[in-house]
């Protein structure tokens, strides 16, 4: 009985692809399969039987191309690679000092690391470390007991945040009066921390400088980079001639003589004044302290700089901004060539 064609059962058409399978089927008068490669027909030697993807005795094996597994999955080999990230010969990395060390890890500045490797915090291959030893990828290094990723020089540049510190922020991590923080407000970091460079007072606003090494910390920070800070300065009272001339020649202080490197009228009116100075040092209220000495208070004191870095006119207080590894690069060039600028007179904030 034929099976009735309904418009829900329409006969299907022969496709083209199936009429071809059906001729590859059939063998052609030689005994070959006539869809047979033919690859397969020209080599010599081979079994006319043997399925493909296998060799037949006697067939002459051909070396497996370069770079590629030789056995289904197998995975090649791959070849060294340079320090620069293309392949090569392999550079060896080789040992440096363990307080460096730890401190491009993001684990604090070299000095810190010091200090903690002398307190017997610091553990290699399971013996106290000493100051000064050196350490390879190889070592294990532990601190305070905690296995520790050590992270040796390479071609990246570390990271580099600018931060607008606004009055009424600590820059520390642990506070005792449980004051805010500015470590609050950075994006977190997975294995490593954020190191600030330098610091500034509880009531001190203005550019405040992180990165992830500790290396670069300590650089920004030691007296021989002589790296210039600027600061906008508002004052109570007036400031005579004689007195600008006294804090430019230098004046004493309890913990040694100090002297603005310049020293620049920016403007104000009333009890009021704006003034721009820059120093060459970072120590403790160091500016308040200059001013006293001639009997100004300093009723605002914001950095605007810090030596090729500025504070971005843009950057509103308490958020930051991370450099691009470009920038980086960039001002890593400009700390290797960076000597002590004129610092011009600028505009009041």
């Amino acid at each position: 009985m034929k099976a009735k064609k309904t418009p829900f059962r329409p006969s299907s058409p022969k496709k083209p692809a199936e009429s071809a399978s059906r001729g590859a089927r059939e063998e052609g008068a030689d005994g070959r399969s006539a869809a047979e490669p033919r690859a397969r027909r020209s080599r010599p030697g081979a079994a006319e039987s043997a399925p493909p993807g296998r060799r037949a005795r006697g067939a002459e094996e051909k070396p497996a191309p370069r770079g590629r597994p030789t056995e289904p999955g197998a995975r090649s080999p791959r070849p060294p690679r340079a320090a620069s990230g293309r392949p090569g010969t392999a550079v060896p990395i080789k040992p440096e000092r363990l307080q460096k060390a730890l401190a491009q890890s993001g684990l604090g500045s070299r000095r810190e690391m010091e200090e903690w490797i002398a307190a017997g915090r610091v553990n290699v291959n399971g013996e106290t470390a000493q100051v000064g030893q050196s350490v390879g990828p190889n070592d294990k290094v532990k601190v305070s007991g905690k296995l520790v990723n050590l992270r040796f020089t390479s071609s990246r540049p570390p990271r580099i945040l600018m931060y607008h510190k606004p009055e009424g922020e600590i820059v520390s991590r642990d506070d005792p009066d449980g004051r805010p923080s500015v470590f609050n407000a950075l994006p977190r970091l997975r294995g490593g921390r954020w190191i600030a460079v330098g610091r500034l007072d509880f009531n001190t606003s203005g550019l405040l400088l992180f990165t992830t090494s500790g290396e670069l910390a300590n650089k920004l920070m030691h007296p021989s980079s002589q790296l210039i800070r600027e600061y906008a300065v508002r004052v109570l009272g007036d400031l005579s001639d004689e007195a600008k001339k006294q804090l430019v020649a230098g004046v004493e202080l309890e913990d040694g003589p100090a002297n603005f490197a310049s020293l620049d009228d920016a403007g104000g009116e009333g009890a009021n004044h704006w003034y721009h100075v820059t120093i060459y040092e970072g120590r403790n209220r160091e500016v308040r302290r200059m001013f006293e000495t001639v009997g100004c208070t300093v009723s605002r004191l914001i950095r605007v700089r810090y030596g090729p870095f500025q504070l971005p006119p843009l950057l509103k207080r308490g958020k930051c901004r991370e450099l691009e590894e470009a920038e980086v690069k960039m001002l890593m060039r400009a700390l290797e060539s960076e000597t002590k600028p004129a610092a011009g007179p600028r505009k009041g904030p």
